[in-house]
């Protein structure tokens, strides 16, 4: 009875001090699983007819410049270039969250874009808050999380148990009686 009493009292407080976390962990979760459904959270894929990229990076950066949106004026303002050669496009996302989509070949502007699911990875893994948050606050929430799981489902199945044994403790009492 004291194993099931301490997983009582650990189920009562770890809920309580992992609630927030957790909550922040299961909506981003939600929303990035439909990052892809809504263009809100991040720009659909522009295809074109283009096959092989030629774009170089020169011109990739020159054109990147001309988008007044993005506020790149060097490389220092790109976190990341994503070439998709298969849909012919080439994905510039500069420091301020902005997407350009080039054609591969030509460099047309093919959309300009607001990219939320960067701030929203950010939130789901903690690093939007402060600088420890993932490894001093996520972790331990997701640790007390699996803690949670693991003494409720040894709780579930201790119930299921005392429920089975009350039964068949029940069933035996009428098969006296009847046999009585």
């Amino acid at each position: 009875m004291k194993l099931q009493r301490f997983n009582r009292k650990t189920h009562f407080w770890g809920a309580a001090l992992c609630a927030l976390p957790i909550l922040v962990v299961l909506i981003t979760g939600v929303l990035l699983l439909l990052k892809k459904e809504f263009t809100w959270i991040q720009p659909a894929t522009v295809k074109t007819a283009s096959a092989l990229p030629t774009l170089s990076f020169d011109r990739l950066l020159s054109i990147a410049q001309s988008v007044p949106e993005a506020g790149i004026q060097s490389w220092a303002d790109i976190t990341r270039v994503d070439v998709r050669p298969g849909k012919g496009v080439m994905k510039v996302q500069s420091n301020t969250d902005w997407e350009i989509q080039l054609d591969q070949q030509s460099g047309e502007v093919l959309q300009v874009a607001y990219r939320r699911s960067n701030f929203i990875e950010a939130l789901h893994d903690g690093s939007f808050f402060f600088d420890g948050a993932k490894l001093g606050l996520f972790l331990p929430a997701a640790i007390i999380l699996t803690w949670l799981w693991l003494s409720g489902m040894y709780l579930f199945v201790i119930t299921l148990m005392a429920r089975r044994k009350k039964r068949l403790r029940l069933e035996q009492k009428q098969q006296l009686k009847a046999s009585r």
